[in-house]
Order: C-alpha cells, then sequence, then structure tokens
C-alpha cells in the first residue's frame, strides 16, 4: 500500500546507491512503446507497462492480493486495467513514474506491478507500491527484484528518497521492506479507495546514498 498521511515522518537512517549502468533517463519527447529500458534480475524481467498487459493484470488481481492495496479494488475489470496502463504510462512520459511490469524471464508469464511515483508535493521524493499475483506468494521475487528497482528511482526518476508503507497485519510486506533496507519512518492513516475507508499503516523509508566528492 502506498499514499499521503497525515502524521509527521521520521527520517530514516538507511541509504541504498544508485547506479545503472546503460540505464537512460526518460525523455520528455516522442514516445513509443518503451518509455525507458527494461532491468533484469536471475529470473526476472521489469519493463514498462503496456496496453498488453491489461488482460493478465485484471486476471491476476484477486481479493486476496487486493485487500492489501490502497487503489486495486476487485472486481478489477479489463477496462479498469486498461485505463490503469494509459495513466500509469502518461506519467512516466512526463518523467514523473517508473511504472514495471513484473514478469518470469524465461516463460513471459506477468507475475505483478511495482510502481514508483514522483510526489506531487515534493519531487524529490517518490512513493513505492508493489504486489505481486497469488501464485506468486512466497517465492522471494520481491526481495530480488526490489534493490534494482529503487535503484532505478533514484536514477532515473532523480530522487532522494522513496518512501513505501503496509498495514501492520501485512507482515509479509514489512518484511519486503526491511529486506531492502529500508527503516521505519512513523505510522499514519492512509485513504484506501479500494475500500473506502482510511486505514492504519506503517510507513518506511530509504535514502539516496551520497554522491562521491
Amino acid at each position: 500500500m502506498s499514499g499521503g498521511r497525515s502524521s509527521d515522518r521520521a527520517r530514516p537512517e538507511a541509504v541504498i546507491s544508485a547506479g545503472l549502468s546503460g540505464q537512460r533517463a526518460i525523455s520528455s519527447g516522442h514516445m513509443g512503446t518503451v518509455l525507458f529500458q527494461p532491468l533484469e534480475t536471475t529470473r526476472l524481467l521489469l519493463r514498462c507497462v503496456v496496453a498488453d498487459d491489461a488482460a493478465a493484470t485484471a486476471m491476476i488481481m484477486t481479493p486476496e492480493v487486493s485487500r492489501w492495496l490502497a487503489n486495486w479494488p476487485v472486481p478489477f475489470t479489463h477496462e479498469m486495467a486498461v485505463a490503469r496502463i494509459e495513466a500509469a504510462r502518461d506519467r512516466a512520459r512526463r518523467g514523473d513514474a517508473l511504472p514495471f511490469t513484473v514478469t518470469d524471464k524465461v516463460k513471459g508469464d506477468l507475475i505483478g506491478w511495482v510502481m514508483i511515483y514522483r510526489s506531487e508535493e515534493n519531487p524529490r521524493r517518490g512513493s513505492l507500491g508493489y504486489w505481486v499475483g497469488e501464485k506468486h506468494h512466497c517465492k522471494g521475487y520481491m526481495r530480488e527484484l526490489m534493490p534494482i528497482a529503487l535503484a532505478a528511482g533514484f536514477d532515473l526518476l532523480d530522487l532522494d528518497a522513496i518512501e513505501a508503507a503496509a498495514q501492520p497485519e501485512n507482515a509479509a510486506s514489512i518484511a519486503v521492506m526491511k529486506g531492502c533496507g529500508m527503516k521505519p519512518a512513523g505510522e499514519g492513516m492512509v485513504y484506501a479507495p479500494a475500500r473506502g475507508r482510511h486505514e492504519l499503516c506503517q510507513f518506511y523509508e530509504v535514502q539516496r546514498s551520497p554522491t562521491p566528492a
């Protein structure tokens, strides 16, 4: 889950090194299908979302996945997926987002999404959201991809800090945040449109490492 909150945030000490060899910054000019270069891990390919991802996205957005996400309701229809992808790509074109689909490198199956969005209140900060389909839970995918996804956020969006949030009961998501070096940054209420209510969330944050002199 990710979103704004009203409580003051503590400044964590965690930092992450940025630096993606061969990566290209997002351009604000004419765009084709590829808005930024894909990233790879041992098992996974992270690439910009495209219209063809709509059917698979709608299919794997189940109640068990949605229950932990602020902005992904169920049922999540194909039309809703198309609109979500168009909006995400529009933000990417403006240089304000990195919307990744996570796919199996061998089979090509869509596993989930990872999104890093620039904060509207502070352009030097970003918000991280992520999820994988039910059948892909407990396979370590998020811990595998998170270091390169965060590095891309710092490099391509030129952010100083990235935060994420999860409900206290969402132990798996909190473990992911801790596992990629994020540190506690307080808690606050987040509005979840998917359920039409505010929910208590714990926030975690990681800062960009200082550039060597």
